[in-house]
Order: C-alpha cells, then structure tokens, then sequence
C-alpha cells in the first residue's frame, strides 16, 4: 500500500477551536472539555487508516543486539542493514551564522524517494535510484535491492555539517509481527542471515553492533509530543462533527436538555462526513491502479499465453513447473 497524499497537519487545539466557534454558548458555559474529546480525535485518527499518517525515517545504532524504537513509531515500512560509510565534511564558506542549541536536538523529516540533493539544517536520511538518481550517487559496492524488479538503491544520509554515503548495505530479514510490521514490508519474504524482530518498543537483532536504517509510519504528534489531526477539506468535517457528536453526548449523559433537531441534525451530518472522509483516503492513486492493472496483465498472460513459463513472484522468488 502507498501513504503518498499530500496532507496538512494542524493540532488537535486548533480543532477544538473550530468547534468552538460552532458550540459558542457551550464554550462560554465550559462544555468543551478537550481531556473529553481527545480520545475522539484518536478514534477518528485510527478509523482512517495509514494513509493520514507521517511516513519517517531514521538511523538506528544496534548496540548489544538491540535498539529503542523512535517514540513516534507506529509501523514499520522497511528495513535495511547498514554498514560502512564515507562521510563528506561541508565547509562553511563566506558568512556562516549558526544558532546552536546546548543539547543538540535531531529532527528527521519525512523521506522522499526522488532525490538526494536538499541540504536542511536537521538530520536526514534518503533513498536514491543509483541508476537514475540526479545527483549521481556513486557506491563502491553493490547496493540493495527492494523489489523485484531488479531496481537497486543507495542510501544517502544528510545532515548539517556532512553528507554519508554508505558502502555496506544489506537485506534485513524482519519477523512477522502484525501489530507493528506493514503487511506489504519487503523484509517479511526477504531470505537473509541477518534478521531483527520488533517487541515492547524495541528492535532486537542477531548481531550485536550494527546501523539499521528503518523507513516507518510515525504517530500523529508534533515534536512536542502534541496530537495532530489532518487539516484538508475533505476530512475537517469528520473530526468535528465526530467531536460534536461527542458534546452533545456528554450533555444528554448529564442530564442537560438538548433539542432533538439538534441530535438529529449532526447524526445525519456526521454520517455523510464519515463517508466523504472515507472515500477519500481509500481511493486508490494512480501509482496503486497501474501496479493493479500490471499485476493483472502478468496474471493472465501466464494463465492463457505462457503458462509453462516460470515467473517471478512477491519479491524476486522463483515458481515455475
């Protein structure tokens, strides 16, 4: 599955806000309790799937076989094995102004697969073709490969003072876990000596030193560890109908007297927002209905054609009569 949509993220305090603005004689009476609402936005944040969340990435440093997982973390996308690198010093050239802070604070930004070459004040960690990478990325040894089609990648690792290209990478075998592993991860058919398992926040290893670079989906929260909520037009309307829902619950359970029209009215609403919210993240983009449409073409020219033929299944494993 690909999480690509281009998503706005706001904090779960400017939602609350908006409804707010709705509810304005239940806010002047302190109805709106965000301690009450917060476990909604969650609910909602879940009931729309991966596709809304923040694809991450980062480096991990396997020490004594093992290494504490990102706080963010959610779901893991792929894994590799790193290995040796050489590393790049940037020299400051002409005016050089730096505001240092005294505990140095590394933030990674999401991944993009299209290049290499954005400089950013923070850590950052990229994957590049090296066959059609722009900047021409150049590895001594072999790279790896993540599908099938024969397509291999380097990894490229920017930070603010440097640039590392590492020479060393190698599949990763990941054991199944289905509550943090992606059930598309290429690591899970990946035939390697070197696996990792992933258990109570942690990444275990059968080597005891190591780099392991891990492309994830991270959690809804900001760097504070704030809640965050999709802010696009198609989904505003299911967060705060959902959170109005809620309210006028919360009244009803209270005793407070509450208009049925007003029940009646944000039920209804709230169904069709669910809805359009729904359609929304589940229609498939145009990368998922090619890789569809070629899937079933391969299918059918080896049932009807060429079915003698060995073929290529997930992930490079040979079948064939």
């Amino acid at each position: 599955m690909s999480y690509n949509y281009t998503i706005r993220y706001r904090t779960f305090d400017s939602l609350i806000a908006d409804v707010a603005v709705d509810f304005e004689m239940y806010d002047l009476e302190s109805m709106l309790l965000p301690q009450q609402l917060i476990k909604v936005a969650k609910k909602v944040n879940f009931d729309l799937g991966l596709r809304i969340y923040q694809t991450k990435e980062v480096v991990l440093e396997v020490e004594h076989g093992k290494v504490k997982l990102p706080d963010n973390f959610y779901v893991l996308n792929f894994a590799l094995l790193c290995g040796d690198y050489e590393e790049k010093v940037l020299l400051p050239q002409g005016t050089h102004v730096e505001e240092r802070l005294l505990t140095p604070e590394y933030k990674w930004q999401p991944a993009t697969v299209d290049t290499c070459t954005i400089q950013t004040a923070t850590p950052r960690c990229n994957v590049c073709n090296a066959s059609t990478d722009p900047c021409n990325c150049t590895i001594p040894t072999p790279c790896v490969q993540l599908d099938c089609k024969g397509n291999e990648y380097s990894l490229v690792q920017i930070l603010s003072y440097a640039t590392r290209r590492y020479k060393f990478l190698r599949q990763l075998r990941i054991l199944a876990n289905p509550m943090s592993v992606d059930c598309d991860c290429p690591n899970l058919y990946w035939d390697s000596p070197y696996t990792a398992w992933i258990q109570d926040g942690y990444l275990y290893t059968n080597f005891p030193h190591g780099h392991v670079y891990i492309n994830y989906q991270g959690m809804l929260e900001d760097d504070n560890g704030n809640l965050l909520v999709p802010d696009h037009e198609l989904l505003n309307d299911y967060y705060e109908y959902s959170l109005k829902q809620r309210v006028l619950e919360n009244l009803i359970m209270n005793d407070e007297t509450v208009s049925a029209v007003k029940v009646q009215l944000i039920e209804d609403r709230f169904r069709k927002a669910r809805n359009a919210a729904k359609t929304f993240v589940n229609t498939p983009n145009y990368g998922e209905l090619k890789k569809l449409f070629e899937s079933n073409r391969k299918a059918m020219y080896y049932k009807y054609y060429d079915m003698f033929k060995s073929y290529a299944g997930p992930w490079g494993a040979h079948r064939g009569v």
